[in-house]
């Protein structure tokens, strides 16, 4: 028996195991197979996401959790935590608890017990022996990247089909500013922003911003009516700020107008993911950038503004404009504020950076401006939007690009690019996640390159 083993050396004995292709029984007896082990969480919840197994139930996507003992997983309270319903498998060292894994939900998950595979010291066992790093391996480079721009422009066409159908029962405003919100969010909020894009139109904030008032006026009403329906006002919050000193006037402000306004019904702040998100990237703060842009756009428009900047901007250095166009600072109010009350002595005034504009620039603005361009019959702007696209230069890396990489032997000299990024995310989540290695054009390229 190993001696004070480690929940991180348990990982890495379970990542040997499964890429040795062992035949993996569980304890109540069934035969697991695992299609695809998933990557490795750096959030909240369990230890690897998005895997894929086969069972005699089927094939089940879900996550994998990994203890030394089978106990750990009452001990950690896993049983009580919805964040872990997604598990659909757990891995340990060691089985010390009877029965199989229960979920907060009431479902039970097998325990798969590690022990009595390892005939063969884990120092002796070779690398890992993943079959889409093999394959990669054994390609020209020129071949590698054609994949990946071939995949970056199927997921870019499928976001402009995506939202070709949308204009088609959606306003074009309306359609736009859903996309946007939806990317405010992230992967945590992304669903909880486009719920209260839905409540909350943008014609409706549009609305505020007529007339012959200051600009902080305008601010102050959207800002009143984004975190009022979101729930995420201080008297909509009182555990959040308990003892804590809110006599700011513009927190009052806030909170007379939402009280004031003819609102909808405002959404539960449990709707929303608050733990473990930066404070720059708090949906509070994203809202609030949201108000702005309403009202930079006030003129001619958000859809007008945005897709006439596609129009107009050099394809060499488009993204800067198109970045330039999304960024929003302050020095209101929310430059020295992470949340209402907390956070005074910081420094932040930038609302939205580059790097989110960015994001948005790639997945919501070109895309948007293709479906746009095929809907009014401009065939010279689709081609600008996809010329765009393809120029566009590396975004920030996000943990799916990081485990892709890794899982191909890439390094930043082939990803070089937004579309080469994106074209990772979209093997990652048509065909890793789906448990398609099979059907993965890798394996086919490197099949044929050995004839």
């Amino acid at each position: 028996m190993i001696n004070n083993l480690s929940e991180s050396q348990t990982v890495k004995i379970w990542q040997h195991l499964l890429l040795n292709g062992t035949e993996l029984t569980a304890e109540d007896g069934k035969v697991i197979r695992i299609i695809y082990p998933g990557r490795v969480n750096d959030d909240q919840g369990a230890d690897f996401r998005d895997a894929v197994i086969a069972t005699t139930q089927g094939v089940i996507r879900g996550d994998i959790e990994v203890h030394v003992k089978s106990s750990g997983w009452q001990a950690h309270q896993h049983h009580h935590d919805p964040v872990y319903n997604r598990v659909i498998l757990h891995v340990v060292m060691w089985h010390d608890s009877k029965g199989a894994t229960s979920l907060q939900n009431g479902k039970v998950v097998p325990v798969l017990a590690l022990d009595k595979y390892l005939k063969v010291p884990i120092s002796q066992r070779g690398g890992l022996n993943v079959p889409c790093l093999k394959a990669a391996g054994g390609l020209a480079t020129d071949t590698i990247t054609e994949f990946l721009d071939n995949a970056g422009e199927e997921r870019f066409l499928a976001k402009a089909a995506r939202f070709q159908a949308d204009l088609a029962q959606t306003e074009a405003s309306q359609s736009l500013y859903q996309g946007i919100m939806g990317a405010l969010g992230y992967a945590k909020n992304k669903l909880p922003f486009l719920e209260l894009a839905r409540r909350l139109p943008l014609q409706l904030l549009e609305s505020m911003t007529q007339g012959k008032r200051a600009d902080e006026e305008y601010l102050a009403q959207q800002q009143a009516l984004l975190l009022g329906t979101a729930g995420l006002l201080p008297s909509q919050r009182p555990s959040r700020h308990q003892g804590i000193r809110l006599d700011d006037k513009w927190v009052d402000k806030l909170e007379r107008l939402w009280a004031s306004s003819r609102h909808t019904e405002a959404m539960s702040v449990n709707a929303w993911h608050l733990f473990k998100v930066r404070p720059n990237n708090s949906p509070i703060r994203r809202l609030v950038a949201m108000s702005y842009l309403v009202l930079r756009y006030r003129g001619r428009g958000m859809v007008e503004e945005l897709v006439n900047m596609v129009r107009e901007v050099p394809v060499s250095q488009g993204y800067h404009w198109l970045e330039r166009g999304l960024v929003v600072t302050t020095n209101g109010y929310w430059a020295n504020h992470f949340d209402f009350g907390l956070g005074k002595r910081i420094r932040s005034p930038t609302l939205l950076g580059s790097r989110r504009a960015g994001d948005i620039a790639v997945n919501v603005v070109l895309p948007f401006t293709v479906a746009w361009s095929k809907v009014t019959s401009q065939p010279e702007l689709e081609g600008k939007a996809f010329d765009l696209y393809r120029h566009y230069p590396r975004l920030a890396t996000n943990s799916v690009e990081r485990h892709m990489r890794g899982q191909l032997g890439l390094n930043g000299r082939v990803v070089n690019s937004a579309q080469r990024q994106q074209g990772l995310i979209h093997i990652y989540n048509s065909l890793c996640t789906q448990g398609r290695c099979n059907s993965c054009p890798l394996s086919q390229l490197e099949a044929s390159h050995h004839i």
